[in-house]
């Protein structure tokens, strides 16, 4: 195991409800805001392997949004907490949006413009912040989320356009899930809908980073 973060960083951990997962939003940083989800499993193993750390971790994904609200919340949710390691999980509800009757359609084109405009703005503003992009995912073999893939695959297709550009890392979200689901797991117990983790579809999302990261 390696210890990667450095006393006195600062993690943060950004996207829609999958990385939101009942975080309290009453509390800033520390391990009582990260959720229930990937984020929490993920600092909670860190904080086991290095208990000795002084690393600050920080939650600020947001139910509901899309990379709109991201842009909308940049000030205060990534510029004023000046991290120097953010992990971004956005993009499944600019392709749910699409299919639920919601009048703001977004286009895979809509979605890289505004996905580039945030990376570049955390370049400007924190070039020394190291980025790690995952890919936005569903089960698009899940019956409701079987007219998806198309949506879908565009913006994970854009998404890996922007991390090679912009990012540290990048992982294939969607690829290491569906695997799984096709070798280790059943789809059911990754996900119920198809779009929010179970408990062990955030097991194997806070693995992934830590694998990636080569912590563990």
């Amino acid at each position: 195991m390696r210890r990667f973060f450095n006393d006195g960083m600062t993690v943060l951990f950004q996207g829609d409800s999958v990385t939101d997962c009942g975080r309290d939003r009453s509390i800033a940083s520390g391990m009582d805001c990260m959720g229930n989800g990937y984020p929490k499993i993920f600092a909670e193993i860190y904080n086991t392997l290095f208990p000795d750390n002084k690393v600050t971790f920080v939650n600020r994904g947001v139910s509901g949004n899309r990379t709109n609200h991201l842009l909308d919340r940049y000030e205060e949710d990534f510029k004023a907490v000046n991290p120097d390691f953010i992990s971004i999980m956005i993009g499944i509800n600019n392709t749910w949006r699409n299919f639920d009757g919601h009048e703001d359609y977004c286009s895979a084109e809509r979605f890289e413009n505004e996905y580039e405009e945030l990376l570049s703005k955390i370049k400007a503003d924190m070039p020394d912040a190291k980025i790690l992009i995952i890919e936005p995912f569903a089960f698009t073999a899940h019956p409701e989320r079987n007219t998806w893939q198309e949506d879908l695959d565009s913006k994970r297709d854009a998404a890996k356009r922007l991390a090679f550009k912009y990012a540290d890392w990048y992982i294939p979200m969607y690829e290491i899930l569906t695997e799984a689901s096709e070798t280790e797991f059943d789809m059911y117990d990754l996900s119920a809908d198809g779009v929010h983790p179970a408990p062990l579809g955030h097991s194997v999302i806070a693995t992934e980073i830590l694998k990636t990261l080569e912590i563990i």
